[in-house]
């Protein structure tokens, strides 16, 4: 069992102590679904206001539901069709603080309000994206977008392992 110290109160703190329990929770384990779904799990346990975190996988020009913690999901994402693909052609992170102003968004929860999504990138290549959705209008920040940055530089190389 895994017991991580994460200061909920301070969002700067919050996100360095994110961080830190995914590295240590994903540094010696090779299989990207089990790193996949350990972090959908911290993210969906720590950050509030959440109804929706997890993971899509690039497979051809496609990107491919992974583990998540939330409502049942879009399986399949065209590139160029809603955040997510926008996050994955642009390869730039998606802060949208109205999903329904979005052109072309997807809604696979009719309650989420507002999405990030930041594009998982390995030695220049696309492997997917992370993808948290609120119920909030404005939910995210532009500190919520550096810290899950920093996570997916972390993340990303470690997702790279046994994929099935």
């Amino acid at each position: 069992m895994y017991s991580f110290d994460v200061n909920r109160d301070d969002p700067t703190s919050l996100y360095r102590d994110l961080h830190a329990a995914i590295d240590a929770i994903t540094q010696d384990e090779p299989d990207a679904i089990a790193n996949m779904a350990n972090v959908a799990a911290l993210i969906w346990e720590f950050l509030p206001d959440l109804n929706w975190s997890g993971f899509y996988r690039l497979a051809g020009d496609t990107l491919v539901l992974g583990p998540f913690q939330g409502k049942a999901a879009c399986i399949r994402i065209p590139l160029d069709k809603g955040v997510c693909g926008a996050a994955a052609t642009s390869r730039t992170t998606q802060l949208v603080a109205d999903v329904h102003a979005f052109p072309g968004h997807i809604a696979c929860d009719a309650a989420s309000a507002s999405e990030i999504v930041v594009p998982l990138i390995v030695d220049g290549q696309l492997i997917g994206v992370l993808d948290l959705d609120s119920p909030k209008p404005g939910r995210f920040t532009q500190l919520d977008q550096s810290g899950l940055e920093a996570i997916c530089t972390l993340l990303a190389p470690r997702l790279c392992g046994n994929v099935r």
